[in-house]
């Protein structure tokens, strides 16, 4: 079994974590590939240094090793690709992962195929611009559109399908999937739910009223987003770094046609693993 080998080092505990996982996979016969520009910190492994995305093109599973944002940048890299990925956690709370780094001898599981996969709706967010896509780009957890300048409210027109909904005077809005609505959407307010209940989240960041909460919305949802004082937006996927949504252009936002594979070997329900990682926020 060939596995893409893909950490986070700038986490303080992933290069241990990464080390003994390779151990583990060593014993257990699988061939590794790990990222070309690594090769310097695993110059004594037993491994073939690729590009990462030749990589996750050669392998048959992925393991990321970090936190959430490790493993999400993973997921996006190995879902356009179909490739299953399991997440070890090196982080903190790290809601994808599945798997601890005391647990790294249920790697048995994954070579031996004992596993099953999470199959995460994805969103596909592009830019518009007289009506041609100018940008496009697809994210596991959530879109973040915002006031370029933030240090103030800005009204924002949202439309579903085409038709206009409603003009929002907040900070921004957050367009998310269920895997996201234990993130950045939880704290803005958003309700969890449960993955397996396909759907796209809607909620406003700090608005300006007594009424407007979060919407949930069918998973073939469009969700159309564009300022209503013709200034400019910044959108983000999963925390990446903003990009400029100029006046005159539109975000759009809808489900993408493929979705992340996350392998999960223990038998953890989202429940429980819900309990257990908000549990160490008590």
């Amino acid at each position: 079994m060939k596995i893409a080998l893909m950490p986070n080092l700038t986490r303080a505990e992933a290069f241990g974590v990464t080390k003994g996982i390779y151990n583990s996979l060593q014993k257990l016969g699988a061939k590794l590939l790990i990222p070309a520009e690594l090769k310097n910190d695993f110059g004594f492994a037993k491994a073939e240094f690729l590009p990462a995305e030749e990589a996750i093109d050669e392998c048959d599973a992925v393991i990321a090793v970090g936190g959430d944002g490790s493993i999400i940048h993973a997921a996006k890299l190995a879902a356009v690709r179909q490739k299953p990925i399991l997440g070890v956690n090196a982080g903190r709370l790290a809601f994808m992962a599945g798997l601890e780094d005391n647990e790294l001898d249920l790697l048995s599981e994954l070579i031996e195929g004992s596993y099953a996969l999470d199959k995460r709706l994805m969103l596909k967010t592009s830019i518009e611009k007289d009506g041609k896509v100018i940008f496009s780009d697809c994210c596991v957890n959530d879109c973040l559109i915002i006031n370029k300048e933030r240090q103030r409210m800005t009204a924002i027109d949202v439309a579903l399908d085409g038709r206009r909904f409603n003009s929002y005077l907040c900070d921004g809005v957050l367009i998310s999937t269920p895997t996201g609505s234990t993130a950045y959407s939880l704290s803005a307010g958003g309700p969890i739910v449960d993955p397996e209940l396909e759907s796209i989240l809607l909620t406003p960041i700090c608005p300006h009223s007594l009424v407007d909460r979060s919407l949930i919305f069918r998973p073939d949802a469009e969700i159309t987003v564009e300022s209503a004082e013709n200034c400019a937006l910044c959108v983000s996927n999963d925390g990446t770094n903003p990009l400029t949504v100029e006046p005159g252009c539109r975000v759009v936002v809808s489900r993408a046609e493929f979705t992340a594979n996350f392998i999960r070997i223990k038998s953890d329900n989202f429940i429980d693993i819900l309990y257990k990682k908000l549990a160490q926020r008590r």
